[in-house]
């Protein structure tokens, strides 16, 4: 059976954290599920190991550095990537890692904006930056992408231990797009539903 890991960058996410963890063990009890913690201060790292994640901490700071790390040290034959907030639903996985297990994939992003992003998402402006790298990629590449920003992800392992990631940010997700289109590798997006972060998170 093809190796699935389950990657959660983590910083701060104390109130979502074990719910996310979970959700993906009860979606894929097989697979690893590792959370990187990016010096979190308000005990997420524990939480997460108490709910039966691995749990490695990356001291340097952002999303990329974070990355970088789970992407050297993390072997699979089939990777999934999604933020710890909990906006993004662990029952949505299967359909996102199917392409890469057929071979018909290297890349799979679960599109929010053609879902429920914009009816949920409360903060003014927010997908602004998105429009505007989707419209640059577009005339660059010749192709469409319609969340570029997505949190929400699956990979191939040929991607993954291709993928340089010298972002140290968020600009993390950009990056990765860019170099799916760049390097030729099979890239398609799959619709998948989104919630707000909630309340004090």
């Amino acid at each position: 059976m093809p190796k699935v890991a389950v990657l959660l960058p983590c910083y701060n996410e104390a109130l979502t954290i074990e719910k996310v963890v979970r959700d993906f063990r009860a979606e894929l009890p097989d697979a690893d599920i590792w959370v990187y913690d990016n010096n979190s201060s308000d005990g997420s790292a524990d939480l997460a190991q108490a709910a039966g994640a691995l749990v490695r901490r990356v001291p340097q700071q952002g999303k990329g550095h974070v990355v970088r790390r789970m992407f050297q040290e993390v072997d699979a034959d089939v990777y999934v990537m999604v933020d710890s907030d909990d906006t993004y639903p662990a029952d949505e996985v299967h359909k996102l890692i199917q392409p890469v297990l057929a071979g018909e994939a290297d890349m799979v992003n679960g599109d929010r904006l053609s879902s429920t992003y914009m009816q949920e998402n409360k903060r003014p402006g927010h997908n602004f930056g998105n429009t505007l790298v989707c419209t640059l990629i577009r005339l660059l590449w010749g192709q469409r992408v319609n969340d570029v920003m997505t949190g929400y992800r699956a990979f191939s392992r040929l991607f993954v231990k291709s993928c340089p990631v010298l972002a140290q940010g968020f600009e993390i997700e950009t990056e990765m797009t860019i170099h799916a289109l760049d390097k030729n590798f099979y890239l398609c997006e799959i619709p998948v539903q989104y919630r707000d972060r909630p309340v004090g998170s």
